[in-house]
């Protein structure tokens, strides 16, 4: 299982690379090198103009440009129209984001049902949300957070009762339904709370959703979905680390993430729950990696974009040197963060946490 989670999570930043690399290509943009990895060469290969590399740690990967290179070349980075540069960064991660969709409807297609956000019934002797909730009625919203499949209820109903005291007998939550045809607001719903890890509450979901048998129709529908539901995760989980809803020790490095595939992918005794399992987490991390590419964070594309757009205004590049130191401070401040992050999967890989 370890071997497949390292195959998984390697096939994701090959994706990523590849999308620069043919929309390089594609521009007519000299391409020096193409590489898997970090660190060490361990295998190299000699093309026509490209050098291809596989590196020791498969946590990572570059097509290299000449990014931050003043060159005669027509053919280099710098010399070729904004407007390619820009289709040149974003293809990666919009292969990433391709990847996540086409991923997240053969997971669909395995499973062989698609999860709705209509309330099915309830759970229990005495359900407490039933007070307030109907079977029938489709979930729209939860605290703010606009409901697009199953995964958004579990995260937004989860995500609030982190920040409720681990006493807490009810969990109180704002929502708005489907129902009979009109939106309906329900204020303070309460759901029952039980102890969760680390002192914090958890909250008892007593009612189920209803899912459909699949079709051409609702997989093409919700595979985007559940696509866009990945997508978003990462602006709020982004602003839960910021707000103290998240700490360091939530964050997960490769170690983490391939600790996490090898689990989800051996959790059942079913094979079949286990491989669509095993997708919807491919899914997840093609689909983060793709969106968190886009943000504008020095050494990530994002914030190479952005100094396009810059350009753009300015009607001049900034000078290569310049952005290049930018970019190695954003990258050496990710490469520290990584190390750390790493640490603390490790610790928690071999104390169980």
């Amino acid at each position: 299982m370890i071997v497949l989670a390292i195959l998984a999570f390697c096939i994701i930043i090959i994706i990523h690379e590849m999308g620069h690399f043919f929309a390089a290509k594609a521009c007519g943009i000299k391409v020096r090198e193409f590489s898997l990895g970090m660190g060490p060469r361990i295998l190299t290969k000699q093309g026509k103009e490209t050098l291809y590399t596989v590196k020791l740690l498969p946590i990572g990967g570059s097509v290299q440009m000449g990014e931050d290179e003043e060159d005669s070349d027509p053919r280099s980075f710098r010399n070729k129209p904004v407007w390619q540069r820009m289709i040149v960064l974003a293809a990666g991660p919009i292969m990433n984001l391709i990847l996540g969709i086409i991923v997240c409807a053969i997971a669909l297609i395995v499973s062989g049902r698609v999860v709705t956000s209509e309330i099915g019934g309830f759970r229990g002797d005495k359900p407490v949300s039933s007070q307030f909730l109907q079977a029938g009625d489709e979930i729209v919203e939860i605290n703010g957070l606009s409901v697009w499949s199953s995964m958004d209820i579990s995260y937004a109903m989860q995500n609030s009762a982190r920040k409720a005291s681990a006493d807490a007998e009810y969990i109180t939550y704002d929502f708005k339904v489907k129902r009979n045809g009109e939106i309906v607001t329900l204020n303070d719903v309460k759901f029952a709370a039980t102890p969760g890890e680390n002192g914090k509450s958890s909250v008892i979901l007593d009612f189920y959703v209803i899912a459909h048998k699949t079709d051409f129709g609702n997989v093409f529908v919700y595979s985007f979905k559940e696509a866009a539901t990945y997508g978003r995760l990462v602006w709020i989980s982004l602003i839960d680390l910021l707000n103290g809803t998240y700490g360091l020790n939530d964050l997960s490095g490769p170690v983490g993430v391939v600790s996490a595939i090898t689990q989800t992918a051996s959790a059942s005794t079913d094979m079949r729950i286990n491989f669509t399992n095993l997708l919807s987490m491919i899914a997840l991390i093609t689909i983060n990696l793709g969106t968190f590419n886009l943000l504008p964070v020095p050494a990530l594309d994002g914030s190479r974009i952005l100094f396009l757009v810059i350009e753009l205004f300015r009607r001049k590049p900034m000078k290569p040197e310049h952005e290049g130191i930018v970019h190695f401070i954003g990258f050496a401040a990710l490469m520290i963060l990584m190390i750390v992050v790493t640490f603390n999967d490790i610790v928690k890989l071999f104390s169980g946490g």
